[in-house]
């Protein structure tokens, strides 16, 4: 093959590739344009690229030449359109790559047309996996693509969208082949389907858990109806280990659920291996049979991060904007231990993603906004060394005790709908080989109760008791007189925010939903205040 395709008018032809980005965790659309004139030797992209994108020019020349394809000898520009939107990222390497090959004629032009391509490249030519598949995937076949090629490793998230046809390919040269002969390599043809996924079993079980049956309760409740819970008690009493069990009793994601926080951990760059453990600070993952590596995340995620963890670590951020711990606990968990020793800033940024079940992160290189609808659980000890309460044990003064206390603000404190007390664990207990209530007996009723709750709110936005609105509890969570009588008089004498009156009523219809769903009762308001230590005064919580 000699000089540079042109078309019937003699003009230089310019090859358009359908690719993609990602703001935020929505994919949007990205059209790689590439142009190959007289001039002298070289590559330039445009567009508003990063540094990692103009890097493509030196990654796509070395993996062009190492599979044994020509470059061409004439200048070639990149424009990555629209031109107004910043490019990150080395996704961009492959579709770049295949314009300069349609461009030399290595690639018929119309057989990569209407095709979704994405992709990092080796310099010996291996397409390596991206992030944000998923997302991309997702928002291209909306816009009416319907094949795609990604990377292997990217093979099973993409199949999860129905309906799209994907190549997961695992070189450049491989591609090329499959261009020209249309047939998939035999690594590449099978095993894309979606929804093949296997849910990782958690090894912890409440059956473990001596004692504790009042707490064990409380976290029921939470679980049942995504209530935030603050535990405090010395150190040793189980608050860690109580913690790390309630993903074994959480109740199942819809499928909705299972994509959105399947997006997040895409565009975190999360989703590459498929042996992520849950409990740990990360996310149970499905694993794809096939091979493909995790696609759909079905197991709610647990997430644990350090209490000297940053506000960027938490709430998002960096240069390249990434969702942060918050917004990987969509739709889970999110357990911070040692709550007052995480630094104030991080701890108050908590407050407006808690009620908006979305945070919004700014900076200089744009804004996005992540979801964040998690359930939020806290450990404390009630002071600096852990045992107030225990007598000639605490060594802390009562200035101490307050101020340790007192690091968490009352806005901060008037979110979480449960405060539950854990004590020290009595010995005959402790020493007692009875197996207590097992995970799956717990889960068995958390999930009847949210059952219950879905299809009481089909038609509205609220899945949960936890996020019900104000309209929607005059609607589902009437008071009967005396249940109305009961919390007036615990308004006045506990002096309760607004927030923490509708709180009370939420936690009071989830007890009332794992009684059957019938009516809030007094007996069920009963409980629910029980559970707000904050308001009646307790310092020790």
């Amino acid at each position: 093959m000699t000089g540079e395709p042109r078309s019937p008018r003699g003009t230089y032809m310019v090859n358009k590739i359908i690719s993609g980005a990602v703001e935020g965790v929505e994919g949007t659309a990205v059209v790689v344009e590439v142009d190959i004139s007289p001039g002298l030797p070289g590559t330039e992209v445009v567009g508003l690229p990063d540094s990692a994108v103009k890097e493509s020019r030196e990654r796509v020349r070395a993996a062009i030449r190492n599979s044994g394809l020509r470059m061409p000898s004439h200048r070639v520009t990149v424009n990555l359109a629209p031109a107004s939107t910043k490019k990150a990222g080395a996704s961009f390497d492959l579709p770049i790559a295949v314009g300069i090959l349609c461009g030399t004629e290595e690639i018929a032009a119309e057989r990569a047309k209407n095709v979704f391509i994405t992709g990092e490249l080796s310099l010996d030519g291996t397409i390596r996996p991206v992030g944000g598949i998923l997302s991309m995937v997702i928002n291209a076949y909306k816009n009416g693509v319907k094949r795609f090629i990604v990377p292997f490793e990217n093979g099973g998230e993409a199949s999860l969208v129905d309906g799209a046809r994907v190549a997961a390919i695992k070189t450049l040269a491989d591609l090329v082949r499959f261009f020209k002969t249309g047939i998939l390599p035999d690594y590449a043809a099978t095993g894309l389907t979606a929804g093949d996924t296997e849910l990782m079993e958690t090894e912890y079980d409440f059956s473990d858990v001596k004692g504790q049956a009042h707490v064990k309760r409380a976290l029921e409740v939470a679980a049942a109806g995504a209530h935030n819970v603050l535990m405090t008690g010395p150190p040793g009493s189980g608050k860690t280990m109580l913690a790390k069990r309630v993903p074994s009793i959480l109740g199942d994601m819809t499928f909705d659920e299972s994509i959105e926080v399947t997006k997040i951990y895409s565009v975190a760059g999360f989703m590459k291996t498929s042996n992520q453990r849950s409990g740990h600070g990360a996310c149970a993952v499905s694993n794809q049979r096939s091979g493909h590596g995790a696609a759909l995340i079905t197991a709610r995620p647990f997430r644990s991060p350090h209490h000297t963890t940053s506000y960027s670590a938490l709430v998002g951020g960096g240069k390249l904007i990434q969702p942060g711990e918050i917004s990987l606990a969509h739709n889970g968990v999110l357990f911070l231990d040692e709550f007052p020793e995480f630094y104030k800033d991080v701890r108050e940024a908590l407050r407006q993603p808690m009620e908006d079940g979305e945070v919004t992160v700014s900076r200089a290189s744009g804004k996005v906004t992540f979801p964040s609808a998690f359930m939020l659980i806290c450990a404390m000890n009630p002071c600096p060394c852990g045992y107030f309460g225990e007598g000639a044990k605490c060594t802390c003064s009562q200035r101490e005790v307050n101020g340790y206390q007192e690091r968490l603000s009352g806005p901060l404190l008037d979110r979480i709908d449960i405060h539950i007390t854990v004590p020290r664990v009595d010995y005959d207990k402790l020493q007692s080989a009875q197996k207590t209530e097992s995970s799956a007996d717990i889960r068995k009723r958390v999930m009847e109760a949210q059952s219950l709750q879905r299809e009481r709110y089909r038609d509205f936005n609220a899945k949960v008791n936890a996020r019900l609105t104000e309209p929607m509890l005059e609607r589902f969570c009437a008071l009967d007189s005396a249940g109305a009588a009961m919390l007036e008089t615990a308004y006045e004498k506990m002096g309760l925010s607004a927030r923490a009156y509708h709180k009370i009523i939420k936690v009071a219809r989830t007890i009332a939903d794992l009684d059957g769903g019938g009516a809030i009762t007094e007996r069920h308001l009963g409980e629910a205040l029980q559970y707000r230590g904050i308001d009646r005064g307790t310092k020790y919580y």
